[in-house]
Formats: structure tokens, sequence, C-alpha cells
């Protein structure tokens, strides 16, 4: 299912669309395409402060639009510059959850010239459904992102 969502997201990166329109419609085609994407947003450090701000997304509406550095899922990958897989975030410690039906979560540091600029993530109602496909497709799409930039 990835390999063929890939010439999409060129596609989508390739068009004459800005920035934020491109990675709207990115947003919407992984959560149209992918049944276990229930929700698809990024999130990109605001200015130089240490805090993430909500970017582009696709899904039900969120409070979390400002997340602090090392706080939630999102926070903690600002700092640790890795992959978070969250199989089931009522196990998770420092989770902010962003809906009642939210069972898991991926997130994906996005990075331009090696600096983490931001993320995507990924919000599911399904328990524990990412493997490591979805961690090498969501590297693939931020690699292509990234060239945008």
């Amino acid at each position: 299912m990835f390999t063929s969502l890939q010439p999409k997201v060129l596609s989508i990166l390739k068009s004459k669309n800005d920035v934020d329109a491109k990675l709207q419609e990115v947003c919407e085609l992984l959560k149209k395409e992918v049944a276990h994407y229930d929700w698809v947003g990024f999130y990109f450090k605001n200015g130089d402060k240490e805090e993430l701000k909500l970017g582009p997304y696709a899904g039900a509406p969120t409070d979390h639009t400002v997340i602090p550095f090392g706080k939630g899922i999102c926070g903690q990958v600002a700092v640790s510059n890795q992959n978070f897989v969250v199989p089931d975030v009522k196990a998770q410690d420092n989770y902010i959850a962003c809906s009642i039906t939210v069972k898991s979560e991926i997130v994906v540091p996005l990075f331009v010239n090696g600096k983490n600029i931001g993320q995507i993530d990924i919000d599911s109602n399904t328990l524990d459904p990412f493997t490591e496909d979805d961690e090498r497709f969501l590297e693939f799409v931020n690699g292509e992102v990234a060239k945008i930039l």
C-alpha cells in the first residue's frame, strides 16, 4: 500500500500550490488512503521558542495547537529527534489526549539540513496498528517534504 502512495505524495509536493496547501493535501491523502490513520498533521518548531505549533492537518479539530518541548509524544520527539511509536496511549505517562477515540500514535521527526524543524503526527483509533512499514513510509514523506521547505 505505501509503495503505491509514494508517487502520489511526490506528485502533490511537486504541484504549483503553496507549501501549506501541499502539506494539507498530503495529510488528506494519508488520512483517506491509510485505514488506520484517523488524524494526520504536521507540527513545526515555533520560531526560537521551545514549542511546536500545529500546521496543516486532516481529521477532527484539536485544542493542541501549541505543544511545549518535552510534553506529550510530539514534545518528546522534538527533544529526542527519534521516531516514537505508541502502540497503546493508555500505557504512556506523558501522553496528551486529543480525543477519547485515539488508541495509538506515531510521530516521526522532520529534518531540514540535519535540524529537527517539525514532525508528522498520526493518531489512530486502532490499538497497535503501526509497523516498521509505517515508520519507513513516514520517513520518506518527511524526507520529501523537507525538500520543499
